[in-house]
């Protein structure tokens, strides 16, 4: 939607006003045909049209493009009064600076800041509001540390609110307690179930050395026998050479 024509002071060029909303371009594409239109306004149109609204052509997203630069330079210059009018704000300025002033305005109607509460009120007499609202919040004078709103202030209890915070705190600590005790659990049977995992492994690889240890020596005993027999043979062998 674009601004309302009525906010303008003088006249408005028809080549400024959105083609579908009738109002002054807010944000501005531009079709082929050089229709103008709101961005908000032609998208919703294109979402149930194919065409331009004002001469049918065939149009699409894609083709549309930023207003001229002197079109968009006329549009920036327009005078507008401000939208908190109707709250007694007399400013008028350029389409350019609007949402600038807008933005800062002492007439704009804004929520209290205050959790809780729902009051609108103008800008310029929020601090008043504040200081006042039943529900501002202020740390108890009695020192205890605890933030009470205004509306609290005849039922705060400093040894009741202290004996709920100490509750809490001890609950809280209660419960990491826990969480740190179980995680700590977790941790021990993890390292427990590695420790018996290793362990197997360990065990396997020493009865695998103690069956290759059994085997060398079963070789080494069949090596000495050999040796011992061939020892004989040799011997028989230079007794036969001798009695020749």
């Amino acid at each position: 939607m674009g601004y309302d024509i009525e906010r303008f002071v003088g006249y408005v060029n028809e080549g400024l006003l959105c083609s579908i909303c009738r109002d002054v371009l807010e944000d501005p594409l531009q079709a082929p045909c050089e229709h103008a239109f709101c961005t908000a306004c032609i998208h919703g149109w294109l979402v149930h049209h194919s065409n331009c609204p004002e001469d049918r052509q065939m149009i699409d997203v894609s083709l549309l493009r930023p207003l001229y630069r002197y079109m968009k330079n006329d549009l920036n210059r327009l005078q507008l009064h401000c939208k908190n009018r109707e709250y007694g704000c007399e400013m008028i300025c350029s389409l350019e600076s609007i949402d600038r002033h807008e933005r800062e305005c002492e007439y704009s109607q804004i929520r209290c800041s205050n959790a809780g509460c729902t009051v609108q009120i103008e800008r310029r007499n929020l601090d008043g509001h504040l200081a006042v609202c039943e529900y501002r919040s202020r740390e108890c004078p009695n020192g205890c540390g605890y933030t009470i709103l205004s509306a609290e202030d005849t039922q705060h209890n400093c040894v009741a609110e202290l004996r709920t915070e100490l509750e809490l705190l001890r609950s809280e600590m209660i419960c990491r307690v826990e969480e740190a005790k179980h995680e700590m659990e977790s941790r021990l049977d993890s390292q427990r179930r590695h420790m018996v995992q290793k362990e197997s492994i360990l065990q396997n690889e020493i009865e695998e050395l103690k069956s290759q240890m059994s085997r060398m020596m079963s070789d080494v005993r069949s090596l000495m026998a050999a040796e011992r027999q061939h020892r004989q043979e040799l011997e028989q062998a230079e007794l036969e050479k001798r009695e020749l």
